[in-house]
């Protein structure tokens, strides 16, 4: 474990590096309203990335979470509710990049926990973050590193944390000609613990020390926020339907999805394919891809309930997968197919789902490894392999095999819980 007390190097690269960053403060804001013009930016949130705060910072202790996307973002939920019950006191504040990502956790938000975007890395906006927020913990997750939050965070005496670190060969080998860059932010931590013993070997080679291997918070974060009202709506205008549903969905996920539902709805109408893409801003592309196949589509943006006669509901929403979880008993995760490299299986293990993943799932192989020796999840590799899994009455057991490893995941939490609990001084922010 690293000392963060004591005075770390800061070599020629990342010399080099926070010089670069000094000028570009000028720069950043018309740098954000162009992305905000090609809607990349969330047009009430953007200065945030500023560094300028839209909330309150809360009184008492505050523990801070970064991670880049929606997938590493929502896994956090577990452990911050871990440590909410050990620690009643704390607050947290989560940060992440993406758009999305916000659009999904504010749907599921643990308990005293806000969310805002990470600041830019640039001296100006990381000044303004770190002066309002004052964390007293700082916690990132797998492997979005930004070196100047990483040395202004040090430099103001807060510990950092680096967990469920995620790093196969392909990502060591871009990093691995910036060794001394790398070695001199991780010398900043004073905890480093990854997802599995390749990740932690790639990390040591890059000049980390004391790298534990603690599996993947995904298996532990706990089920999605469920929607009570919404679900009883459906459960009764769905009466009658056989539902399964294509989750975080990609385009060849949902050209294998599709091929398989225009079959099994000709030879049973009561057949209803749920539709939840990755990008609900896709929705021309699917209902395309869906009139051209013959498959009329109710679209759930439009406030329309699939009637009789249509065979896909387009759920083009942001967080409402646990809602689609608890309604299908099988699920078709996306990003199995093609080059995206597959989505977490846990989520839709957690509330009882049965997972089926295509051949491509690199982002999350030990997790698809380790729910398919149990027998707890089906890899499908096209349209005829997807028709015979959801007609084969084993994925009832398939799916409670799923949901008792998801369970077991959870138990991870409390180790890691502790750890950085830990770290946590002794002295709080009011």
């Amino acid at each position: 474990m690293a000392d963060h007390r004591q005075p770390p190097k800061t070599g020629a690269l990342l010399r080099a590096y926070l010089l670069a960053v000094r000028g570009l403060g000028p720069l950043l804001p018309e740098y954000l309203r162009r992305r905000l013009k090609r809607g990349k930016e969330d047009p009430e949130r953007w200065r945030e990335k500023l560094g300028v705060a839209s909330l309150p910072r809360p009184a008492g202790p505050l523990v801070w979470f970064h991670a880049v996307g929606l997938g590493e973002v929502m896994a956090l939920r577990g452990l911050i509710t871990a440590m909410g019950q050990v620690r009643p006191d704390l607050s947290f504040l989560v940060t992440s990049s993406a758009r999305s990502s916000a659009l999904a956790f504010a749907a599921n938000t643990p308990a005293r926990t806000q969310h805002q975007f990470l600041p830019l890395d640039a001296p100006g906006p990381v000044a303004r973050f770190l002066t309002h927020w004052q964390p007293d913990l700082s916690v990132w997750a797998e492997q979005d590193l930004w070196p100047g939050l990483v040395v202004a965070t040090h430099k103001r005496g807060i510990p950092l944390a680096l967990i469920n670190a995620r790093m196969n060969a392909r990502a060591f080998g871009a990093r691995a000609r910036y060794r001394s860059l790398y070695t001199d932010l991780y010398a900043r931590f004073a905890h480093i613990s990854a997802q599995d013993a390749d990740t932690a070997q790639h990390l040591l080679a890059l000049g980390a020390v004391d790298v534990g291997v603690t599996g993947s918070l995904k298996s532990g974060a706990g089920p999605l926020a469920d929607q009570p009202e919404n679900r009883a709506a459906l459960v009764t205008a769905l009466a009658g339907r056989k539902l399964w549903c294509a989750a975080s969905s990609h385009r060849a996920d949902e050209t294998a999805a599709i091929a398989a539902h225009r079959k099994l709805f000709a030879q049973d109408p009561s057949r209803l394919l749920i539709i939840a893409p990755r990008d609900p801003a896709r929705r021309d592309d699917i209902m395309a891809a869906c009139t051209l196949a013959d498959l009329s589509v109710a679209v759930r943006s439009e406030g329309k309930m699939p009637g009789p006669m249509h065979a896909i509901y387009l759920a083009d929403t942001f967080g409402e997968m646990g809602l689609w979880y608890r309604l299908c008993p099988v699920a078709l995760i996306g990003g199995g197919f093609g080059n995206t490299g597959g989505h977490n299986p846990w989520e839709a293990a957690h509330l009882g789902c049965a997972v089926l993943y295509g051949p491509n799932v690199a982002n999350f192989t030990l997790d698809y490894a380790a729910l398919h020796g149990a027998g707890a999840a089906l890899e499908i590799v096209g349209a005829t392999d997807l028709i015979e899994a959801l007609n084969d009455p084993k994925l009832t057991d398939q799916a409670a095999r799923a949901k008792t490893l998801a369970d077991q995941g959870m138990a991870g939490m409390d180790r890691l819980c502790t750890t950085l609990l830990a770290l946590l001084p002794h002295t709080n922010n009011a």
